[in-house]
Parts: structure tokens; sequence; C-alpha cells
């Protein structure tokens, strides 16, 4: 990096944040853990993470008056949403009831399907899905750069995102059947999984992130 980049990570009160800055400092970024939207709009680029409920989510950005101030962030920097702020995203979710996401981006969050989760040779699937499963990228993105396809990432999570337009889908998991792990859209990319939890390739799509403009250029072509 030719500075070190400042990266606002979003603190609502849910989610992994020192876990977050801890592995944006290992790369020589600057993490800034904030509350305050006039904080995080003086950072270069944020990530918006998240671990717990869809409605509790949305109740504490409202109450923190961050709603609005990620709509417009989303727009104007390079953005990293990771597991429950890549879903909040969404228009909506169905998690313990309807709930109205940010509506960033189109498309819905859901419940894993039962009758889908078992193994291709019958075995039963738990829910929530925890532990190591394999990303397949489907787009040659700046943030994939050097990850190498089917690379495994940690994922923790009882609900998926269905987005509405296939063009934002980004990567795959697979449990008992193929779910969006990833999303990009323009400046805006947003993961299932945990890259800060996830070893060496997380790291490096981490490290992606605090080079990215937050410019797909040509890089965005399915891969």
């Amino acid at each position: 990096m030719s500075y070190r980049s400042s990266v606002g990570i979003v603190d609502y009160g849910m989610g992994n944040l020192y876990s977050v800055a801890k592995a944006i400092e290992h790369l020589g970024g600057k993490a800034v853990i904030s509350a305050k939207p006039a904080e995080l709009a003086a950072c270069d680029r944020l990530i918006f993470p998240g671990v717990g409920a869809f409605g509790d989510c949305m109740a504490a950005l409202q109450e923190r008056e961050l709603d609005e101030f990620l709509r417009v962030a989303a727009q104007n920097r390079p953005f990293l949403g990771i597991c429950l702020g890549m879903q909040a995203l969404m228009e909506s979710s169905v998690e313990h009831g309807e709930h109205a996401g940010l509506g960033i981006l189109p498309g819905r969050v859901l419940p894993f399907p039962e009758e889908a989760l078992h193994t291709p040779q019958g075995q039963p699937l738990k829910v929530p899905h925890m532990g190591w499963n394999q990303l397949h990228q489907l787009v040659a993105h700046p943030l994939f750069a050097g990850v190498p396809q089917d690379a495994h990432f940690y994922f923790v999570h009882s609900f998926y995102v269905e987005p509405a337009h296939p063009d934002l889908l980004a990567a795959f998991a697979d449990y008992g059947f193929p779910f969006c792990a990833a999303i990009a859209a323009d400046n805006l990319f947003a993961l299932q999984c945990h890259p800060e939890k996830s070893g060496s390739a997380g790291l490096r799509l981490l490290g992606n992130f605090l080079e990215w403009s937050g410019d797909c250029g040509n890089g965005c072509e399915i891969a």
C-alpha cells in the first residue's frame, strides 16, 4: 500500500469487531472501530461485520442512526460486508418473522430448506452451518486475486442470502445445495463466511480489500 489505509469497522454491538480489526492491523491497515457516522465517514473504506439475529441488527443500526449512513457509504467507497453484515444489505429477511433490511441490494434472507439438508449419501446436515467449507468463485473479482479456487473459509450461519439478480452472485458454497456465499456490485463486496477466521485465504482476501480502489474494471467477468 502506498499509505496506511484507514478501515472503518462498523460497531453496532453485534460482530467480531476485534478479530476483524486485528486482521486489518496485521495486514498493515489502520482499523477504526466506531459507532459514530462522522468517524466512519472519515475512513478510506468500510467493513460491516455482524453475528446474531437480523431483526436485532436492524434495530441496533436504527438506534445508532447508522442505517442511513450505510446506505450512502455503500455507494461511495470500498465496502465489505461480513456474515450478518452481508445479510443486512438485502431488502428483507424471514428470520423469526418478516424484517426489512437496508435495501442496498435486491434480495432476501431465507432459512436453509429442511428438504435439502442432507449429504449426497443421505446423511442429515445440521443447522447452523458451522465450520469450514469451500468457496467456489464465479467471477474474477479483484478481492479474489491470489485466493485459490475452492479455498476453505469458515462459516457459521443458519440463514442464507438469495439475490434477486443472478449477476450479483460472486461465489457459492455447498451445504446440501449450492447457496450464495459472496456478492459483488460495483464498489461493494460481501461474504457469508468470515475471512478474519479463515487462515491464509481469508487474510489474502482482506489484504486485497485494503488495496482495492472499489473498481471492478474488467475483473468481474465470469471466471
